[in-house]
């Protein structure tokens, strides 16, 4: 399934996704299934960067669960990741880098900015969210070459995918969570005659 076109104010382009979501029933039992996938290989697309990312902050590691790149460009994958200080994502989530970078080279807070393994030019970031307030981990995508025709628009594109996806793992994690609850007996004064 494809998505036409992305050039939809935020909340518009929030309904397509979710139609889209929604269209695309679970066949997965990951956290990030196919159907948000489909979605962000349609973004790296629109956005005509190379990386596009889904990462997850668990004990001061950035993990990435889901990466999608574009031929030849395979800078990251899918179950790598590292400490999260050493991360642009720390950065963006510490204020220090914006969300929407054109070029991180030319940034004025570039010598704050940990060593990457390659050059990171063009650079999108938001946090995923949970319901429950958690910071889940990040949504973000980069390019090597930067990039001056990015916009806030586009970062609104990438927050919208990321509330989103945000969802998406609130309802796969309190579907894991049910068949512990179903399966738990409650605990109260036994009945007279009972152990």
């Amino acid at each position: 399934m494809t998505i036409h076109n992305w050039d939809y104010a935020p909340e518009a382009l929030e309904v397509q996704v979710s139609e889209l979501l929604l269209a695309t029933a679970d066949r997965s039992d990951e956290l990030v299934d196919e159907s948000v996938r489909l979605v962000l290989q349609e973004l790296r697309q629109h956005l005509n960067m190379e990386v596009i990312f889904v990462s997850e902050i668990r004990n001061g590691q950035r993990m990435f669960q889901h990466v999608d790149t574009a031929p030849g460009k395979e800078l990251i994958a899918t179950g790598g990741g590292g400490p999260l200080e050493e991360s642009f994502c720390q950065c963006v989530l510490d204020g220090i880098l914006p969300g929407l970078v054109q070029d991180a080279t030319s940034h004025p807070a570039f010598a704050k900015l940990p060593a990457t393994p390659f050059r990171v030019g063009a650079h999108l970031s938001t946090p995923i969210v949970l319901a429950s307030g958690k910071v889940y981990g990040t949504l973000c995508c980069f390019s090597q070459a930067a990039d001056e025709s990015l916009t806030a628009k586009d970062l609104q594109k990438l927050e919208c995918v990321a509330r989103i996806t945000a969802r998406r793992i609130d309802i796969k994690q309190a579907r894991q969570l049910q068949p512990a609850e179903e399966n738990r007996t409650p605990c109260g004064p036994a009945s007279p005659g009972k152990l």
